[in-house]
């Protein structure tokens, strides 16, 4: 298993480009089961929960196509197995997103209740009682989730909380159900706006995705299609916070600037000068000791929960006292006692960490939780003492394309080493 040995204390400067965005290329990629063609999706990041879907998608029947670097090729028409095994999905919560194509198109689904990052609760009974409402029927036993439904109806679905994956799910299954769905209290992440608009591309009929109420207009079949994934706007945040932390001066090529004001802002309030074009970012840092910040995790388009461990790191080496609230997941200050552990002062109370920044970091070496707590932790070594050491990285590698080389390219002093 393999780790990242950091040497802090480099400013990071120059410029990278953005990959596409993860959690917008796992729900396409499993979208691409609707398709009754084959479709191409572009700009494709490669990371491993990538290569975990496409691997479930495989054991499936389907085709998988690599054109290049970037961009695949999938072919659905043969799928000849409707089950997601716990092998695969124990791993990655998204393989849970094909649960919903594969009802709606072939009327049965057999999905292991999902893994991934142990951040708290992700209850999956949203995806279950929408499937219901349009009309499946669903028995959850021995860890497994059995769906079956001859032809899906419309239904309208109030969902009980905010659920990026459950608004993906079910806006999926419904592109093919007979009828209209209304998807109430829907999540308004980019990413669900990207899916929408993949499926559009099909032919589906999908309005309002960015809003809290989506409707979707069931159709026969969703053709063959292309479409390429958006740029990564937690990827941009995190090279963001860490040209800030590192007194930095960093411009980031191919990024969503629209779909980052809430990380911006704060970023400004902790000192830095941000710089937005039409697809680049850039931060100036140069000189500067970043200022604390208060933030509290909210459903987009508040402060994206999946930022919170990245500005916790900058917060522990910022000038004042500053709070962070965890609304979205109960389990998520994981990275604290490893930041603790290279000096930062910060003391959990409840659901609110509390920050007081220490002049510097030293380095020690350090063990990931999940994935966001990772980066966190990376960007924490660049800014340290010495020679800081990141266990279990294949967590950094489930959400971030070679991380190391890109912050080499920013000069970073960072390598992968083995365990």
């Amino acid at each position: 298993m393999d780790k990242l040995l950091i040497k802090g204390g480099t400013c990071l400067n120059g410029s990278i480009t953005i990959s596409g965005a993860k959690n917008a290329a796992l729900p396409i990629l499993a979208g691409s089961l609707l398709a009754s063609a084959p479709i191409t999706v572009r700009n494709v990041p490669q990371l491993k929960d990538v290569a975990t879907m496409i691997t479930l998608l495989q054991s499936m029947g389907v085709i998988v196509t690599f054109d290049d670097r970037l961009d695949i090729e999938i072919d659905t028409t043969r799928v000849t197995d409707r089950r997601a095994p716990y092998e695969l999905v124990k791993t990655m919560r998204a393989s849970i997103l094909v649960l919903g194509p594969l009802v709606a198109r072939y009327g049965d689904a057999y999905v292991s209740l999902p893994g991934g990052c142990a951040i708290g609760a992700r209850p999956v009974n949203l995806h279950v009682q929408g499937l219901q409402a349009m009309g499946a029927e669903v028995v959850v036993e021995n860890g497994y989730i059995h769906a079956q439904a001859e032809r899906l109806q419309g239904a309208n679905i109030v969902l009980d909380t905010v659920t990026v994956t459950g608004t993906e799910n079910l806006m999926m299954a419904a592109a093919l159900a007979d009828g209209e769905t209304i998807l109430e209290n829907a999540a308004r992440e980019p990413e669900v706006i990207d899916v929408a608009n993949f499926l559009n591309s099909m032919g589906a009929q999908v309005s309002g995705a960015g809003t809290s109420t989506i409707r979707i207009t069931g159709v026969t079949e969703l053709a063959g299609a292309e479409h390429t994934v958006l740029p990564d706007r937690i990827e941009t945040g995190t090279y963001l916070v860490g040209a800030a932390m590192t007194g930095g001066n960093v411009r980031l090529k191919n990024a969503a600037t629209e779909h980052l004001d809430a990380v911006v802002l704060k970023l400004r309030e902790a000192g830095a000068s941000v710089q937005i074009g039409e697809q680049d970012i850039a931060i100036d840092m140069r000189g500067r000791r970043p200022e604390s910040v208060d933030i509290r995790t909210t459903p987009y388009p508040g402060f994206p929960t999946d930022m919170q461990a990245q500005f916790c790191a900058l917060n522990a080496v910022a000038e004042g006292v500053g709070t962070i609230t965890e609304t979205i997941f109960e389990n998520r200050f994981q990275h604290v006692p490893e930041l603790q552990r290279m000096g930062a002062d910060i003391q959990i109370e409840g659901n609110m960490a509390v920050c007081r920044g220490v002049d510097k970091l030293t380095a020690a070496p350090v063990m990931a939780t999940d994935l966001r707590a990772s980066a966190g932790l990376v960007l924490a070594g660049l800014a340290a003492a010495g020679e800081t050491l990141v266990d279990r990285i294949y967590h950094v590698d489930r959400g971030y394309e070679r991380i190391e080389e890109k912050l080499r390219q920013l000069g970073a002093e960072i390598k992968r080493v083995p365990a």
